[in-house]
């Protein structure tokens, strides 16, 4: 018989847990979960006001957790701690976002691994381990490709009057907002990372401009150049990705990977659906 599984994906803002029952599956949501902010006691009260009472009286044998910041050791164990504590009894594995998109992209197989979210990040798997990381140095000195890079490049477009009439028509309706208030959360308020992704949105719903394809190419060229383009596997292998970016310009991943002669795999909107496959 199928033990009781619970899978999650956390990022900062938002976690997504899937209960797994005799192949039935359930999805819950609660709030992100940073092991830089939260420390254990604090997760471990997080975990019992907003999972606990989803899952009911559901005895969880395994936790499979993926997580933002769970690449560093004591943040890990951090995070085990308070699920063990919460789940006294259940085998516990917690790992890394990056892990969970090459399990969920990849699964048992060899290939290389990208996620294209608010940030980027990228590896070669081989079907087991994740062997190569391109170094991620964040949204300040890099984040080729990620949404908080794009949105840059969209601010950079309007405070510096590149835009074209039409999209500074366009971004004014948009985003009611003025160039001392950006400013102000770029440099002084909290996650500007996030802040940044969001002017994403503005590619999206401005497609076919050429400007807007520009910057969307440029950007995503800028992540095949600077890193895929260091892995020797990439010219054998398949390279797939996850995430808001990669899965809204899927198009784009495609032209480039015609131009690099690189075989696209996999493009999944998150790993969710990878990792149940992964641990069914």
């Amino acid at each position: 018989m199928s033990s009781i599984k619970l899978i999650a994906d956390s990022g900062a803002t938002k976690a997504e847990w899937c209960l797994v029952t005799d192949g039935k599956k359930k999805t819950f949501f609660t709030q992100g979960i940073s092991p830089y902010f939260l420390n254990t006691e604090q997760i471990s009260q997080l975990l019992l006001s907003e999972l606990k009472p989803q899952l009911k009286r559901v005895e969880v044998e395994e936790i499979f957790y993926y997580g933002t910041g769970c690449a560093n050791p004591d943040n890990a164990t951090s995070v085990k701690k308070a699920l063990q504590k919460v789940f006294s009894g259940s085998k516990t594995e917690v790992t890394h976002d990056l892990m969970a998109a090459a399990r969920a992209l990849c699964g048992r197989q060899r290939g290389i691994a990208c996620i294209l979210g608010t940030g980027s990040n990228s590896c070669y798997y081989d079907g087991k381990k994740i062997v190569k990381n391109s170094p991620g140095l964040g949204y300040v000195l890099g984040d080729e490709g990620s949404g908080a890079y794009l949105g840059k490049k969209v601010i950079q477009y309007y405070l510096y009057g590149t835009f074209d009439e039409e999209l500074r028509g366009r971004f004014d309706l948009t985003y009611t907002t003025t160039a001392t208030e950006i400013l102000e959360n770029v440099y002084k308020k909290p996650l500007p990372n996030r802040y940044l992704a969001g002017f994403t949105r503005f590619l999206a719903e401005n497609r076919g401009h050429y400007m807007i394809e520009n910057i969307i190419e440029d950007g995503l060229n800028d992540f095949f150049f600077t890193h895929l383009c260091k892995y020797k596997e990439i010219w054998s292998l398949p390279v797939n990705f996850t995430g808001g970016v990669a899965f809204g310009f899927k198009d784009v991943l495609q032209h480039l990977c015609n131009s690099y002669e690189f075989e696209l795999g996999k493009v999944l909107k998150n790993p969710m659906e990878g990792l149940l496959e992964y641990h069914g």
